[in-house]
């Protein structure tokens, strides 16, 4: 019997030692990849929560900013009438408004069920209207409704959001610059005059958001219940109402807004419907596209189509918070590859070509 060679054993185990090694790291890091996944999936939320009060923090530094280039009065008096006359502001427009709108909300309630029947007739009528009719009636209409029941859910409930939003919002007003250090002090020494650039600019364009976005809801709203008003439409100030709030989802908000507006106008006609869709039409393209661009004055100058897919994976994500902060999340994230990525290669080659050209 040959000798056994101790060393040729002891390279044995080694290897299969090693081997083993590897395939538990390879599985532990698989795991924590997963566990990091699930945990950034369940925390996505509550970052986009963050997000809805950083926006209502700036609104009201915004509001105050402006108030103290006006006053030059001093910055705690200013950021006290800013955020005290935004809570009186619309409490005043509630109470105003309030009986009439929830008049108008009970008559709306009470109208619409009819009117959709009276929808179903006239679109029975022709031939579009009645494979429309048929495809709703299949199986699709619950796969619709289960889609929509997805689509606007929300992690903790809608009055759960806002009631942390406002808390965060609170937070971020009361003290902004110990939450802004607190994320500088994250960064290298290098890399600190980088980290308030990139800080500014995304305050800028959130700024620039949130005028456009408050202008276009305001013009929406005074517009729509102008042209309802004259049109005789039933409950034309809430209509009005819900499409200057639909109006934070862009593309998609505006879409739905149109619908229990012309829906209520084929009550009386169908020209009628066809004049109320075509008002709609126009207001929301005005708006849009010549008011809230010069406003923002190219503060945020975002391409249409990676806005609406934006939307569509925030949605899918997120629900409804996800579709209206898609806008100002996809800035942000333009303003970090634009500050951290774009500009760094364009310096390399600045570099580079001049050393390239010498002889």
């Amino acid at each position: 019997m040959p000798p056994i060679d101790d060393k040729y054993t002891n390279k044995l185990i080694q290897k299969e030692l090693t081997y083993i090694q590897k395939v538990w790291h390879t599985v532990a890091i698989v795991a924590l990849l997963v566990v990091t996944i699930l945990i950034a999936r369940v925390a996505f939320n509550v970052l986009l929560m963050v997000l809805a009060g950083v926006l209502i923090s700036v609104y009201f530094h915004g509001l105050g900013d402006m108030i103290q280039r006006k006053t030059q009065w001093r910055r705690r008096v200013c950021m006290i009438i800013s955020i005290g006359g935004t809570f009186v502001l619309l409490g005043v427009l509630f109470w105003f408004m309030g009986s009439k709108i929830s008049n108008q909300v009970a008559v709306l309630s009470d109208t619409l069920p009819h009117t959709i029947s009276n929808a179903k007739v006239k679109m029975n009528e022709t031939p579009i209207g009645r494979k429309i009719l048929e495809y709703l009636a299949d199986d699709n209409s619950d796969a619709l409704m289960t889609t929509a029941k997805s689509f606007f859910s929300t992690s903790f409930g809608v009055l759960g959001n806002i009631y942390i939003i406002l808390f965060l919002a609170i937070f971020f007003t009361s003290n902004p610059n110990l939450y802004k250090d607190g994320m500088i002090k994250l960064v290298p020494e290098t890399r600190k005059p980088l980290a308030h650039q990139v800080i500014d600019r995304i305050s800028f364009a959130l700024k620039g958001w949130l005028k456009g976005m408050m202008l276009s809801m305001v013009l929406v709203f005074i517009l729509l219940s102008i042209g309802l008003g004259i049109m005789s439409i039933p409950v034309a100030l809430v209509l009005a109402l819900l499409t200057g709030l639909l109006k934070l989802i862009p593309n998609f908000g505006s879409l739905a807004a149109m619908i229990p507006g012309v829906l209520l106008a084929l009550t009386i006609s169908t020209n009628t419907a066809i004049i109320v869709a075509l008002m709609y039409i126009v207001i929301q393209t005005i708006v849009s596209n010549i008011v809230t661009p010069i406003i923002q004055n190219k503060m945020i100058n975002i391409p249409p189509a990676l806005t609406i897919l934006a939307q569509v994976l925030m949605g899918t994500l997120s629900g409804v918070l996800g579709i209206i902060l898609a806008v100002p999340l996809l800035a942000i994230v333009m303003i970090l590859v634009d500050e951290l990525y774009v500009k760094k290669i364009t310096d390399i080659d600045i570099v580079i070509v001049p050393e390239r050209s010498q002889p």
